[in-house]
């Protein structure tokens, strides 16, 4: 999974099209990520008790397919380098736009 917790990304279709944030949690084995402010939901509780009915909304998962990553260059996809550091080569995550290529981490 390509995606991880902390980027920025941009929802390319859906409800909330256009719109970009911070990914929060990340579900590799279902493919859905979480991002903050992006497809908002509203769960009904019924009264239970004493305890009265509520709305609670929340941040509902969207498929890691319908956003893209976004950098300091634009949008692109995640690829990754082998870098050398003092005789070791480090793997890196590296955003690939059309402007050229950008370090995530």
């Amino acid at each position: 999974m390509k995606i991880k917790t902390g980027d920025l990304v941009k929802v390319t279709t859906g409800k909330d099209k256009g719109k970009t944030g911070k990914v929060l949690q990340v579900f590799p084995d279902l493919e859905k990520i979480v991002i903050e402010g992006i497809n908002k939901s509203v769960k009904h509780l019924k009264a239970r008790g004493k305890t009265p009915g509520q709305r609670v909304e929340f941040t509902a998962p969207i498929h890691m397919s319908n956003v893209v990553v976004v950098g300091k260059d634009g949008e692109g996809r995640v690829g990754y380098k082998f870098i050398e550091v003092e005789g070791k080569k480090t793997k890196v995550r590296v955003l690939k736009t059309k402007k050229g290529r950008e370090d995530l981490e």
